[in-house]
């Protein structure tokens, strides 16, 4: 009797190199027979731990997956380019400044730039950062080298917090041509802050002189109204208007006075008049008469006949020759005294007949004296009464006819020098901005020129190597845990069956 039997060799082989206790650990009998495991879950589960077949399989997973890793590694060490890097840095003052002008009797302009840092949501680091890391310096900075802009570094930009400090890095083939590329990069991104403040102060100035023109209107306007109507009133100023209104006051005043005076003159006049019973003229003409040197001869002439006919009256008759004689040549001298008094005087024989008591002598003299000065003065005073009262109706007319011109001259006046004022100020400021080209970006200094770095930035060997280190040191942990990964399952699978 013949018997065969079908043995598998992987089986054989396996129960070769596997302990007793651990396949029948591993693979519990049914009632069939002993189970074989599938494929999927040997892949899954792994082997047991003592089980050396599998070392090769490791080992050369290990070998390619470490080639995987150090390749790069090796590759980035070897063929890398070496690059240098040239740092510089700047700093931004905290502080601002400020700037007043004062134009006496017209206004006042000032300029005042306020501190890069007094605003909470614009930071003027932030924007430089923006400016020497973007294309407009990079440009710059290629044709300051001579090279196209594909060729030029793209600088890296750093910001220190809490200060105004930016620290650039610039790399470079060389170390001489990484310093270069940093000096190029300062000096395309100062060149490009210059033309932005430039930039900035004309554009600032185009504004300004629309404003300007403005006010250059508005003032030329004003003043040409102002000649206009000092043209048509011949009004200058209000203070010409003040003084008429002064004259005219002091005018009035002495009008008021002058006629009190009169008043008064004329009261003297009155009484004097009264007391002597003569008028001014006639007191003047008989004070003219009396001191007529030949009216005064005639007069003592008539005199020295009538004594004579007074004599002859109480020696002799009526018509006694020495008497008639003494009569006629009284009466002779007498006609000739009348004659002499009235031409004279100017007045009348029946005037000269009334006043024959009016001899300037003592007291009456003095009376006489007083009408005829008392007289004079009041013909003075009632013609500079006159005077100042046609006088003050003048100013007084005219005062009221410039009136509104005065109030309209003074209207236009204050807004003269409010319009030259505010274009003065205007000017003022526009030139005063021109000297303040850090308000929107501020002063930056050079706090550190670029440098010349002595050893190369790149390839960094130690970090590649601290990488690649790590890197197999994480495979082997991973090999390690795959190779050990069926005792972990199977105790994870016991602990999940109760739960079940």
């Amino acid at each position: 009797m013949n018997m065969r039997i079908d043995i598998d060799p992987e089986q054989a082989l396996h129960a070769r190199f596997t302990p007793p206790a651990e396949d029948a650990a591993a693979e519990p009998p049914s009632a069939d027979g002993p189970a074989r495991p599938s494929r999927l879950a040997r892949a899954v589960k792994g082997g047991a731990p003592g089980d050396l077949r599998r070392l090769p399989r490791y080992l050369a997973l290990f070998a390619a997956l470490l080639a995987m890793l150090w390749g790069p590694v090796i590759a980035y060490v070897t063929f890398s380019p070496k690059s240098y890097t040239s740092s510089l840095s700047l700093i931004l003052p905290g502080s601002g400044a400020n700037a007043s002008v004062n134009l006496d009797a017209i206004g006042q302009a000032s300029s005042s730039a306020s501190s890069a840092y007094s605003s909470s949501s614009l930071s003027p680091t932030v924007t430089y950062k923006e400016l020497i890391g973007g294309d407009r310096v990079r440009g710059a900075a290629a044709e300051l080298r001579g090279t196209e802009f594909a060729e030029a570094p793209e600088p890296r930009v750093k910001l220190i917090d809490q200060t105004g400090l930016i620290r650039i890095e610039v790399k470079g083939g060389s170390p001489e041509a990484a310093k270069a590329w940093g000096e190029a990069t300062l000096e395309a991104f100062l060149a490009q802050l210059d033309e932005l403040r430039r930039d900035e102060v004309a554009a600032r100035e185009r504004g300004a002189q629309q404003a300007i023109e403005e006010y250059r209107r508005s003032v030329a306007g004003t003043r040409a109204r102002i000649s206009e109507l000092k043209a048509e009133t011949g009004l200058v100023s209000s203070e010409q208007y003040a003084a008429l209104v002064a004259e005219a006051d002091a005018v009035d005043r002495r009008a008021r006075d002058a006629a009190a005076a009169l008043e008064e003159s004329q009261a003297v006049l009155s009484g004097l008049q009264a007391a002597l019973g003569a008028s001014p003229a006639e007191a003047a003409a008989v004070m003219r008469l009396h001191a007529d040197p030949e009216f005064q001869m005639l007069a003592a002439e008539t005199a020295e006949r009538a004594a004579d006919l007074a004599v002859a009256r109480g020696a002799f008759g009526p018509n006694h020759p020495m008497r008639v004689a003494a009569r006629d040549a009284h009466a002779g001298a007498q006609t000739r005294m009348h004659a002499r008094a009235t031409e004279a005087s100017g007045l009348d024989l029946a005037t000269l007949e009334r006043l024959a008591s009016f001899a300037p002598v003592g007291a009456r003299a003095e009376l006489m004296a007083r009408l005829v000065a008392a007289s004079a003065d009041h013909a003075g005073l009632s013609a500079e009464h006159d005077v100042l009262a046609r006088r003050a109706a003048t100013l007084r007319a005219q005062v009221m006819e410039l009136v509104p011109a005065a109030s309209e001259l003074e209207d236009l006046g204050r807004d003269y020098k409010v319009a030259e004022a505010v274009f003065a100020s205007a000017l003022a400021r526009t030139d005063t901005s021109k000297a303040d080209v850090y308000a929107s970006y501020p002063l930056v200094q050079v706090l550190a020129p670029p440098s010349l770095p002595d050893a190369p930035s790149s390839p960094r060997i130690k970090l590649a190597v601290a990488g690649g280190a790590a890197a197999t040191l994480l495979l082997l942990v991973a090999l390690g845990m795959a190779w050990t990964r069926r005792p972990l399952i199977d105790r994870l699978l016991h602990r999940a069956e109760p739960a079940r």
